[in-house]
């Protein structure tokens, strides 16, 4: 195949796409959080990385905030439009919070959803577990499930994480799966030797991508690994490409103070490489061009 040739099958044959998929605290989100100003501009850029995100800590009352957050998104980002998945209010008092799914809705859509049945009150707020449709011939589709543990029985609540994905994929019959959020794993939580000991971590196949020592927080006084991203299943581990924690501070350069206003946590992220073997993508205007000045030696004149 000699180049122009080659060159041509590149541009039409899809390679690996990039698909995020994040997880953030974002630390009593109410309507007048997200009323402010700076606080709304940097959620909105927090939340356009990702192609699926799962907002934890939603406390707002009066059921605004999450509208208010996906309306300015969508205006911010034009790789949307974004739709939104919410769990009920989940809590054992007044207090309460929700799980909400962000999501590109071109890219991945719902499946199917629900409320992990609690029915020994182990946790605090219960999964919201989803399975979505995902852009790949390899992995079509992923379960997530989502756990924002609460500090006084985080071991409790991880250990009763791995029954959830016991139960989530026979319900779905995948054992691909994706277990992430606010885990309170590490420092006065959960030290390192408790931690070594949970199912999650002695049973075989599970993959905790963000590291025992990386700083999932954003207090320059604090060092710990609270927030967690844990993968099952040889195809979705088999995609793997980068997971970190996402410093949002120095990116949008904020100060400690003006950060702590959005949250005391980063947002943690996997990115799996989705592979499309073989599918023919509609060309950009630059790839256009490019063959246009290649036609001459593509299809020489005779």
């Amino acid at each position: 195949m000699h180049y122009p040739t080659a060159l041509l099958f590149l541009i039409l044959v899809n390679g690996a796409q990039a698909f995020r998929i994040c997880a953030f605290n974002a630390q009593r989100l109410t309507l007048a959080k997200v009323a402010r100003e700076q606080v709304m501009d940097t959620l909105v850029r927090i939340l356009a990385r990702c192609d699926i995100m799962v907002l934890q800590e939603v406390v707002d009352s009066s059921g605004s905030a999450i509208p208010l957050l996906l309306r300015e998104l969508n205006r911010f980002d034009a790789s949307g439009p974004y739709s939104t998945l919410s769990s009920p209010q989940l809590g054992r008092t007044t207090y309460v919070e929700t799980y909400v799914y962000f999501y590109r809705s071109h890219k991945t859509q719902v499946l199917s959803s629900y409320v992990y049945n609690d029915e020994d009150d182990v946790f605090a707020r219960e999964p919201f577990v989803a399975q979505f449709s995902l852009p790949s011939d390899v992995l079509p589709s992923l379960v997530l499930v989502p756990l924002h543990t609460t500090p006084k029985a985080v071991e409790k609540e991880l250990n009763a994480l791995y029954d959830v994905f016991l139960e989530v994929s026979q319900h779905w019959q995948s054992k691909d799966v994706i277990l992430l959020g606010d885990f309170n794993a590490d420092c006065a939580s959960l030290t390192k030797k408790r931690l070594d000991k949970l199912e999650l971590r002695t049973e075989p196949g599970f993959h905790w991508v963000i590291a025992d020592g990386e700083d999932t927080t954003v207090r320059a006084s604090t060092h710990c690994a609270y927030d967690r991203i844990v993968l099952h299943g040889e195809r979705c581990r088999s995609l793997l490409h980068t997971a970190a924690a996402f410093d949002f501070p120095t990116t949008f350069q904020l100060t400690e103070e003006e950060a702590l206003n959005i949250s005391d946590h980063y947002p943690v992220e996997v990115e799996l490489k989705l592979s499309q073997a073989h599918s023919v993508q509609p060309l950009s205007l630059t790839v256009l061009l490019l063959l246009s000045l290649l036609s001459p030696q593509l299809c020489p004149a005779t």
